[in-house]
């Protein structure tokens, strides 16, 4: 019960949450009402956020003990061989399951989880190239549940504001995981340009999309509720974690931020629904 217990944790199933309501959101911008297509390539989004997530685990064991030593694999509560196997399941089942969707989709699939097991195995130590590898697979997901619905176009602008903003976001995680990842000596920009350059850099890509987020409303793109929704729930947020970050602030206490700006992408979703309703 333990190990199955590990195994949930290291599959971060709220973290993976964010990626499989982008998939339902873009199968609802794309306005076929491909629901079961859509509904198999959450399932598979599911999945393939699993098999990443465990994956990187399982290859950032010695960091976690520093940065997160509370983590599953650290603390010893699931063994690594374990993990190692669930990750290759886990993955092996979304490929198959995204065959039943459209070819499209199997081949966006296969070669995000391909990319996923790259970034934890070489390419998480270089500066930004690993984390645009986050912020391109990450924002594919809309995409992807546009491709489900068999509509992508419409998807395709969500794909660059989300883009910008999750390789901001992982910017400041590489802030958050300065110590550990120094000890370790991985290559990240905080570890190699510094902190401060990590800060300007994670500044310019939250205002850019900040302000992309605002185009739609400017242009006219969405309904007005999605300006009203972005300007009460989404900016000041976003306006905080801007200021909180430009403070000095330990590891945990930016990990809470990075986090923050997570749950304030679903508002986001919330706007961008409320806005474009098909």
């Amino acid at each position: 019960m333990e190990q199955i217990k590990g195994l949930y944790r290291v599959s971060r199933p709220l973290t993976s949450l964010s990626g499989a309501l982008a998939v339902v959101l873009g199968g609802y911008v794309a306005g076929t009402g491909e629901w079961f297509n859509i509904a198999l390539a959450v399932i598979v989004t599911l999945l393939g956020a699993a098999a990443g997530n465990a994956w990187n685990d399982y290859q950032d064991i010695e960091i976690d003990k520093i940065n997160q030593p509370n983590r599953p694999l650290p603390s010893g509560q699931v063994s690594p061989e374990l993990v190692k196997r669930y990750s290759f399941v886990t993955a092996t089942l979304a490929v198959l399951i995204s065959a039943f969707i459209n070819p499209t989709a199997f081949v966006i699939t296969l070669v995000a989880n391909i990319l996923l097991f790259i970034y934890s195995w070489k390419l998480k130590s270089t500066v930004l190239f690993g984390n645009l590898i986050v912020a391109l697979v990450s924002a594919m997901s809309v995409v992807f549940g546009g491709v489900a619905a068999g509509n992508p176009r419409p998807t395709l602008w969500l794909f660059v504001i989300i883009f910008v903003a999750i390789l901001g976001r992982e910017v400041l995680k590489t802030m958050a995981d300065y110590d550990g990842d120094l000890s370790e000596n991985v290559r990240t920009i905080s570890t190699v340009w510094g902190k401060r350059a990590a800060r300007v850099v994670f500044y310019i890509l939250a205002l850019a999309a900040l302000v992309m987020m605002l185009l739609p409303y400017i242009l006219e793109v969405y309904k007005p509720i999605y300006g009203y929704i972005i300007f009460i729930g989404v900016f000041p947020v976003f306006f905080y974690v801007l200021y909180r970050v430009g403070q000095k602030r330990s590891g945990s206490q930016l990990e809470k931020l990075s986090q923050l700006m997570k749950y304030d992408f679903l508002i986001w979703f919330l706007a961008v629904i409320a806005g474009a309703y098909v």
